[in-house]
């Protein structure tokens, strides 16, 4: 994590010797400023002036117990993680604990590894929380001086290096993987140049077959070929005085390389059925998600158009290089499609976010951003978990159906609102037993499996009141 500084735990035991035990133990696992209270008074005070990240506190205490600190605690600064202790625990306390909004409850003696863990967990989560307060600020923020999201170097860098090329006139080639933001980019150099009032001009290349995009982008006079019966002006005309993106120009035919190549040299264009060449003052922009270098290599690109296009060159990083900026990212898009669908008030629960943040996003942003699409107009309650993402993974089935695939029957009499509904209760719930039959009834192996976090795993179970029990064997 990048805490601008140190994580910070506080025990809280009234008995002194467990206190030094425990910091010793998680002092040298957790690698966390610890600070102990032996009353809850004194917990109450460094929770207020110290701010810590978890509270590690025994729930039987002289004058308030755990419980009232707990709740002292969600009062005070709902990010920190709370985990309850006891050597007097119960089942009925347990879920008191957890209902009053505990992160997690053990009871002494407890495994040191395990509850090593479980700080370590709890320290990120709070982070998780707290980061996700100063998103919306940084949001605006970003959206001020551009639309590409992002708080990490790269990013920064990226969006700098886009700026000042706005301030020229050369041609710019913007590189990067499929979903990386490559169009945003190219209007971030059109907003920042002084052809800014002027409308960019987007032509994606391998949308339109040869003969259409040279009509397209070039334009025609009447009689040049079947069916022109009238003048038409090319996208190089409409974009006079402005910029034009040809995105994807990797795969723009060779024989348009050619007359792409007589644009950028001598800053004109020759309209199909003209003998004639127009001037044009148009600045280009082009983009790519292809390796130009090995298509020059097999002579599917002129080597002359690259270094016409390779004037100036910005690589937008995959989201696998900006990990960090996935919660910014996230609650833009939760923003849009919450009012989109009329789902206000939607939030991510801190392991829906781990999970965005560990998940590999092939199609990167644009991934993300269909992802999250999905989710907002799906998910059942306000609060996204992993398991409202986990469906639309592409899955490893070897050609075989899971028995959780297919669309549960639906009465058509039903609103869209309660037939979408009523299928994704059916999903979840069969996803759930599906998995607790699997792993006969143990809920950590069937979390694991299934790929979410022990607690969503059993927010479900409760939510939709699945007993492990009748799993086991």
């Amino acid at each position: 994590m990048n805490n601008e500084r140190q994580k910070r735990l506080l025990i809280v035991d009234d008995e002194r010797d467990l206190l030094n035990l425990l910091k010793k133990v998680l002092l040298k696992k957790c690698h966390c400023d610890i600070a102990l209270a032996e009353t809850t008074a004194k917990a109450q005070e460094l929770v207020t002036d110290w701010k810590p990240d978890v509270v590690l506190t025994d729930i039987i205490m002289p004058e308030k117990d755990g419980l009232q600190l707990l709740k002292f605690i969600n009062e005070t600064d709902s990010t920190i993680s709370t985990i309850i202790m006891t050597g007097y625990g119960t089942v009925e306390m347990a879920v008191k604990a957890l209902k009053g909004g505990a992160y997690d409850f053990f009871e002494k003696p407890f495994d040191n590894d395990k509850i090593s863990r479980v700080v370590h967990r709890a320290l990120e989560r709070t982070y998780l929380l707290r980061e996700n307060q100063n998103l919306q600020q940084l949001l605006v923020n970003n959206c001020r001086s551009s639309k590409l999201i992002g708080k990490t170097k790269p990013m920064r860098q990226a969006v700098d290096l886009l700026t000042r090329f706005g301030q020229s006139d050369a041609t710019v080639l913007i590189r990067g993987e499929s979903g990386t933001g490559k169009e945003v980019a190219a209007r971030i150099v059109h907003a920042a140049s002084k052809r800014t009032k002027k409308k960019m001009i987007t032509i994606n290349c391998p949308a339109l077959p040869e003969q259409i995009l040279e009509s397209e982008l070039f334009g025609y006079s009447k009689g040049a070929f079947t069916g022109a019966d009238h003048d038409k002006d090319g996208l190089f005309l409409e974009a006079e005085g402005s910029t034009i993106l040809l995105d994807e120009i990797a795969d723009i035919p060779v024989t348009l390389q050619t007359k792409l190549l007589r644009v950028l040299q001598e800053k004109e264009i020759q309209p199909l059925g003209q003998t004639r060449t127009i001037k044009v003052d148009v600045r280009v922009l082009a983009s790519t998600n292809q390796d130009l270098e090995a298509k020059i290599a097999r002579g599917e690109f002129r080597e002359d158009l690259y270094y016409r296009l390779n004037v100036m060159t910005v690589v937008l990083p995959s989201l696998a290089e900006r990990k960090e900026d996935i919660p910014l990212l996230a609650q833009h898009f939760l923003k849009i499609y919450e009012r989109e669908y009329d789902r206000q008030g939607m939030s991510f629960s801190p392991e829906a976010l781990q999970y965005l943040i560990n998940r590999k996003w092939q199609g990167n942003v644009r991934e993300l951003q269909n992802s999250i699409n999905r989710a907002v107009l799906l998910a059942p309650d306000s609060i996204l978990t992993p398991s409202d993402f986990s469906h639309d993974e592409a899955p490893d089935t070897n050609g075989e159906i899971s028995s959780i695939s297919g669309l549960p029957d639906y009465d058509n009499q039903l609103t869209y609102k309660h037939a979408k509904e009523r299928v994704v209760n059916n999903f979840s719930i069969s996803f759930l037993r599906d998995y607790l039959q699997k792993t006969r009834g143990n809920v950590s192996l069937a979390a694991k499996d299934s790929g979410m976090e022990r607690q969503a795993f059993q927010r479900l179970l409760r939510r939709y009141n699945i007993n492990a029990d009748d799993f086991r064997s």
